[in-house]
């Protein structure tokens, strides 16, 4: 096969999830040797080894489950009668699925937008600030490793163009006009998101539930939208405020991500 290194560029340039299965450690007989790695792709598909046989087919089906759930998983097994041999090794693996990182999608640059922007650089997410304002990101200071996207309010095509949905889309909603916010919010609900949320008032929030309900058609409303967002830490401020929704953000990406299995 092409060197892992290389295939996983590719896949990372066409956006490809996939899991990176490593063998970290074998003792006794084993059909592999530490490093022995493999490539598993949403749909089986494999690219290198590490043994074949019954361990092979465990990595691939664990793989699954790490890019289903997005975390990495370390497994143990020793090859005895379960896997038809006898030859007593045990192989240890770690499996970490790739090209998965949250993506916010960040409608409205104002000030709270800007900070959870800017505070989110040198997390695991990667961040488009998107807003439909003429000439109004020079407004403000925002970090360079942010994409910038200006859109056009009276046409929505272009916000829908803006978002990758999926299990990795997570989008906050913080407009300077609450029927944007609206069209947005029943937009993203007609997609698959991780995180939908919208800031707002408990007045905001039920209004639009009546109008997601009554005029969209959307029997479950505002079921699956965080609002208010962020923690309740306490604070007023637009820093405050970021702070608390990149906490809560940040909260849902781990709670998801960073856990450990054996076997």
């Amino acid at each position: 096969m092409k060197n892992w290194i290389e295939l996983l560029s590719e896949f990372k340039e066409k956006r490809q999830p996939v899991a990176l299965v490593t063998v970290t450690k074998c003792s006794g007989s084993a059909p592999c040797v530490v490093s022995s790695r493999m490539i598993v792709t949403e749909d089986k598909s494999i690219f290198g080894t590490i043994g074949g046989g019954k361990l092979e087919y465990k990595a691939i089906d664990q793989a699954i489950v790490a890019l289903r759930e997005n975390r990495i998983i370390e497994s143990s097994y020793t090859l005895g009668p379960d896997f038809a041999q006898c030859c007593g090794g045990v192989v240890e693996f770690i499996i970490e699925p790739m090209n998965q990182s949250p993506e916010l999608h960040l409608f409205g640059a104002g000030h709270i937008g800007t900070e959870i922007a800017n505070l989110l650089v040198g997390t695991p997410f990667k961040v488009k600030l998107i807003d439909s304002r003429p000439d109004w990101f020079s407004e403000f200071d925002i970090h360079e490793s942010i994409e910038q996207c200006q859109v056009k309010e009276h046409d929505f095509k272009t916000f829908r163009d803006t978002i990758t949905w999926g299990k990795n889309c997570y989008v906050l909603v913080l407009t300077h006009n609450h029927a944007i916010d609206f069209d947005i919010v029943a937009m993203a609900l007609e997609n698959e998101t991780k995180y939908l949320g919208l800031i707002g008032s408990k007045t905001k929030k039920a209004r639009f539930n009546n109008m997601l309900i009554k005029e969209m058609g959307i029997e479950d409303g505002m079921k699956n939208v965080v609002c208010p967002i962020g923690l309740p830490i306490g604070g007023d401020t637009p820093k405050e405020i970021a702070i608390s929704v990149v906490a809560q953000l940040l909260q849902v990406h781990y709670n998801s991500t960073v856990s450990t299995d054996e076997e």
